[in-house]
């Protein structure tokens, strides 16, 4: 049977130094270790820690990971998948908090849609619909695609728009690559909407790209 966090010596429990000292003081894999509770047969808790996110390649792709993938690494069972993904799915939740209530400029747009572009490995396309001073009408998730294109029809970014009595709207996709570079086709598609836009007498704000860490306006 693997070595349990609380069955380490005190000084090198990483739940005990977490709380001494701060989660700074942790390396990745020993507050992996505190979630995961146990280790497996032969292997310690910060031990099948480190294993955990070698299999997911990084800290980013395992915070991306759901439980099925997690229940792929040898030694890791359904109650630690679950408390892994559980707690990187808190986070999530705690950096959506209320966006801006009105788009003013691209930066509240990229703000108010980040978190439901940001650590996607899927592309989708957010749709922001506001009244004619900017107060966001509805946001939604219009369409999701691979892992390196996502479609955006212009038809029904008009009809969303006009349906949801809007008079202004903004758009924004993720690239999972982490590229903030527009491809032809989002350039293509852009100009596209401009011109939608224009001919029912509807603002378009912008059009984003988003990634992780960053984000570009597609001119």
């Amino acid at each position: 049977m693997g070595l349990r966090v609380k069955d380490m010596a005190a000084g090198d429990q990483p739940r005990e130094r977490l709380l001494e000292k701060g989660g700074n003081a942790l390396a990745d894999r020993e507050l992996l270790a505190i979630l995961l509770g146990s280790g497996s047969r032969g292997m310690s808790a910060v031990e099948l820690a480190s294993r955990v996110i070698s299999h997911c390649g990084d800290l980013g792709e395992l915070a991306r990971s759901e439980p099925h993938r997690l229940l792929s690494v040898p030694g890791v069972g359904p109650a630690k998948a679950a408390r892994v993904a559980a707690a990187f799915h808190l986070v999530r939740r705690s950096q959506s908090g209320p966006g801006p209530l009105r788009i003013t400029s691209s930066a509240d747009l990229a703000a108010l849609v980040a978190p439901l572009l940001r650590e996607q490995t899927k592309e989708r396309l957010v749709l922001v619909v506001c009244d004619a001073g900017g107060g966001v009408v509805r946001q939604l998730v219009l369409t999701e695609g691979g892992s390196d294109h996502t479609s955006l029809p212009v038809r029904d970014v008009i009809t969303a728009v006009l349906t949801s009595g809007g008079a202004a709207f903004g758009v924004a996709h993720n690239h999972p690559s982490g590229s903030t570079e527009p491809s032809p086709a989002d350039l293509a598609s852009t100009d596209h909407l401009r011109h939608a836009s224009d001919i029912v007498g509807l603002t378009f704000l912008d059009h984003l790209v988003v990634t992780d860490t960053k984000w570009r306006r597609i001119s």
